[in-house]
């Protein structure tokens, strides 16, 4: 035991020998050291055994930690808390550094491991009784926050540099300059990463730490410090804004050169590797110098890198360096190798997705990072002219989350009885292998992470055969399964284009618009007046959707869909969802009539779809036929003066109570709603109003009965939400999106919101999620939702919605017919037919004499001639869409 010590801290020899000589000494010892005969010296001896595999160089490094961590826990038998508080602790924080660099198990929450093992760690490591471990415990705990992936990524960086603050209070200078020279080189990457503060001077706070801790970590004292705070200081340069560019990214060079001094393959493979990565990145962006020659040299660093980052070893890291090598092939216009080089990175990817099992936000934050490769690989996919393949990716990418919740939910109904107990046999294997690796359990975790990857691909094939979805779409398929009058129009925004795809069962077409400059500046200017000046935003919509019509070269789009193709089916991304592209303004050909919108061209009807993926899986859901029973809210705030005349019309389409419900006024509850079970719902019609929060889109909601605070409720609270200075609600009492997900629909065939911005989604999101209120319901369980991309008008909205219904129900169109009519006919109907049409009602007089009385008496309609049409603007009809079957 004593001799492996010694082997630990010996400095003569070379590092990586002496450790495995440590390594050797102690499993002697453990030969008489048995936990039965000597309980204490055989502890001590796991102990330090852990501790050199921890850091052994030699051997596969995601081996040696997991060996680390079963010697840790075999010594925890003896060393408890109670017995060896000490022991314990140190062990405690042994474990947070192994959890924190971790390769096997799911990398978020091997962190939260480590932030756990750290804060178990300070119970006994105080300031009082043991402040130097204290400060070493918070160095670490501090390095656990800034690599968090959970939680708030901004939060996290201020929690880790007031870690290192703290330990700098006993890690001086002059006391500990070693110490005091690590603290400093971690707060130099919390600041290189920090998001508050100005970035520049963060930066340069970064750079000054590093020059900090330089003053310590010398090329001839600690030559393995000293590289690898070159290699940071490197970093820091490549992202410099004060100075020039220019010169910044040749001091990352010679920073990276000098550390590659030390980081020789042979001694350092990892931090070689990691250096040689950084030498690439600089490469890339280097200024100085031909580009050719800098992307060859840096194309070179990659390739160099990934003898080392392979993806048995690191997959993320592996990953990650595909990644850039081939964003150098697509620079150096080699785009077959940018191809080939993209298609392993996402193959990485979609494995250790797979792999996670801490839920959803884990593997939202896995997508946000991971968006761009699939956005670049659609942009070579196009380049190269594998136009199916790039629609194979660029729906890859879209609505994971919401496709695979539906999957999960709907397995019995989408796949054959004997297919779902083959998967969900599969699935329990892996959930509970990949447990035994998280928790470190496993006995064999190399062999059993084979066979977990075997076990995947046997459940996706599985899957695949029957119905291709999520990361095995095909697009030719799905295009197989077209009828022949159907085309489909789906966007695709990458880093720097828009590409259009067009498609029908027999072809496929494509274009780009290569500048997205006039499209953004197009959608700021539209948010900025919607959000700011609502008056503006109706008064200006017609010229706005004029515009937008030119930069997305709508014309020349249509010119690609046969005539005989009448239906429509709208496919937006990101901030397009948020706009009426159904009412775009097309060019008539002469003599056809004169029609003047998308909707006009489309009579079999304009429908929209979060992806071909989610169209493809509520087209599985089988309904009945019978479309009979209603529950519906009705004017939950008490003050939309149409909204009871449009319930009291809708419901007159269905059977009479039991079979349709109404919650009236102050009866529409949060309360009443959960009380309810949906599943014999045919249809679901919500007359109230709504709100979509920007900042926080999943507190977007429909507002209920007594949802309304006073003012001085607190605006803060996660309660609470604040739309403007009169208004604040009580979210516990509105049904938010979230609510919505958790809903059971498993009649229902269709689901109105009636109310405002119900159809906005979170168009900030990098994971290319459709996060809004229809996503809500079409996961819960409805093939088809009606909703608003604006705040909407009281009176028109009533006026459209009871023509929606009289087409669905008495004329029996489709759901996108029903509603493209209505719309149309609010349009194009005149002031006198529409008083003679409300007259036709079947409601009550005084309802009649509500409904007609503003075109009558408000100054906006009253002097308006017979033949004039009152409601021709976009903003009264073109803010609902039909999303769905």
């Amino acid at each position: 035991n004593n001799l492996g010590a010694s082997y630990g801290h010996r400095i003569k020899g070379e590092k990586a020998q002496n450790i495995e000589e440590a390594i050797a000494c102690y499993q002697e010892a453990l030969r008489v050291y048995t936990f039965e005969a000597f309980p204490i010296e055989w502890a001590r001896t796991q102990h330090n055994l852990g501790i050199d595999y921890y850091f052994r160089i030699k051997g596969e490094k995601a081996q040696n930690l997991e060996e680390a961590i079963t010697c840790w826990q075999q010594a925890l038998r003896v060393y408890t808390f109670e017995a060896f508080p000490i022991n314990w602790a140190q062990i405690q924080h042994n474990f947070g550094n192994a959890y924190g660099n971790r390769i096997k198990g799911e990398k978020a929450q091997n962190i939260e491991d480590a932030i756990a093992c750290y804060q178990e760690a300070l119970r006994v490591l105080t300031f009082e009784a043991f402040p130097i471990d204290w400060a070493r415990t918070q160095n670490n705990l501090g390095a656990a926050y800034l690599y968090r992936i959970k939680g708030e990524k901004a939060q996290n960086i201020e929690q880790a540099i007031a870690c290192y603050q703290e330990a700098l209070t006993v890690y001086t200078f002059e006391v500990f300059p070693q110490d005091w020279a690590d603290t400093q080189y971690n707060l130099g990457i919390a600041y290189s990463n920090r998001i508050k503060g100005d970035k520049a001077e963060n930066i340069e706070e970064a750079i000054a730490c590093y020059q900090e801790a330089l003053r310590v970590r010398t090329f001839e004292a600690f030559p393995e410090d000293w590289a690898r705070t070159q290699t940071n200081l490197g970093a820091a340069y490549g992202k410099r804004i004060k100075g020039e560019k220019a010169q910044n990214i040749e001091e990352a060079i010679a920073c990276f050169q000098e550390a590659l001094r030390v980081y020789t393959f042979e001694a350092f493979p990892y931090d070689w590797a990691t250096t040689q990565y950084n030498l690439g990145s600089a490469y890339s962006d280097r200024i100085i110098g031909q580009k050719a020659q800098n992307l060859e040299k840096a194309i070179a660093c990659y390739k160099l890198t990934l003898e080392v980052r392979t993806r048995d070893a690191f997959p993320e890291n592996h990953a990650d360096t595909l990644y850039l090598l081939g964003i150098a092939y697509q620079d150096s216009k080699q785009s077959l190798l940018a191809y080939t080089t993209f298609n392993s990175a996402i193959a990485t990817v979609e494995s250790l997705q797979e792999e996670m099992v801490s839920g959803e936000e884990s593997k939202r934050r896995h997508r946000e990072k991971w968006n761009e490769l699939y956005s670049i690989m659609v942009e070579v996919c196009v380049d190269l002219d594998k136009i199916n393949e790039a629609l194979d990716y660029a729906e890859q990418s879209k609505n994971r989350y919401l496709v695979e919740e539906i999957i999960s939910r709907e397995l019995k109904s989408i796949f054959p009885a004997n297919v779902v107990t083959k998967l969900k046999k599969y699935r329990d294997e892996i959930a509970t292998g990949q447990k035994q690796i998280q928790d470190g359990k496993a006995k064999n975790p190399t062999a059993l992470a084979k066979r977990l990857q075997g076990l995947r691909q046997q459940h996706n094939e599985l899957k695949n055969r029957y119905f291709p979805i999520a990361s095995g779409f095909q697009f030719e398929q799905f295009q197989n399964k077209l009828d022949h009058h159907t085309a489909i129009v789906e966007f695709y925004i990458t880093r720097n284009k828009l590409v259009t795809f067009v498609f029908t069962r027999n072809q496929v077409w494509h274009s780009q618009l290569k500048d997205l400059s006039k499209l953004v500046d197009w959608a700021n200017g539209y948010l900025r007046a919607y959000s700011t000046k609502k008056y503006h935003h109706e008064k200006h919509l017609t010229t706005r959707l004029h515009s937008l019509a030119q930069i997305l070269l709508i014309d020349h789009i249509i010119k690609q869909i046969p005539e005989k193709c009448d239906r429509l089916i709208l496919i937006p991304h990101r901030f397009l969802h948020l706009f009426p592209l159904h009412a775009l303004p097309i060019t008539s050909k002469q003599g056809e009539g004169n029609p003047k919108i998308l909707m006009d061209r489309f009579p079999a009807g304009v429908s929209y779809a979060p992806s071909c993926q989610l169209l493809q899986l509520v087209q599985t859901r089988k309904r009945p036929e019978e479309f009979t029973h209603l529950f519906a809210v009705q004017n939950s705030a008490d003050n939309l003066h149409y909204t009871p005349i449009e319930v009291d019309v809708v419901k007159g389409y269905f059977n009479p109570p039991p079979d349709t419900e109404i919650l009236v006024e102050n009866a529409a509850t949060k309360a009443a709603i959960d009380s309810k079970a949906f599943n014999s719902y045919h249809c679901l019609h919500f007359s109230c109003h709504g709100y979509f929060n920007y900042q926080e889109p999943r507190k977007s909601a429909l507002i209920l009965a007594n949802a309304h605070k006073s003012t001085s409720a607190e605006p803060n609270s996660e309660r609470y939400l604040r739309i403007s200075e009169e208004e604040v609600f009580d979210l516990e009492k509105c049904l938010t999106i979230d609510q919505v997900f958790d809903l059971q629909l498993k009649q229902c065939r269709l689901v109105t919101l009636s109310a405002c911005e119900t159809g906005l989604i979170d168009y900030t999101n990098i994971s290319d999620e459709y996060i809004g209120l229809p996503s809500g319901f079409l996961v819960a369980g409805s093939p088809a939702v009606v909703s608003s991309l604006w705040k909407v008008n009281d009176l028109s909205t009533a006026l459209l919605m009871i023509k929606f219904y009289d087409n669905l129900l008495n004329s029996q169109m489709s759901l996108a017919v029903a509603l493209n009519q209505a719309q149309l006919w609010l349009r194009d109907v005149t002031k006198e037919n529409l008083l003679l049409w409300i007259e036709s009602l079947s409601i009550k007089s005084y309802q009649k004499r509500r409904l007609s009385a503003p075109l009558l008496k408000n100054d906006d309609f009253k002097y308006l001639r017979p033949s004039d049409k009152p409601f021709e603007k976009p903003y009264h009809w073109a803010a609902f869409c039909a999303i769905g079957q």
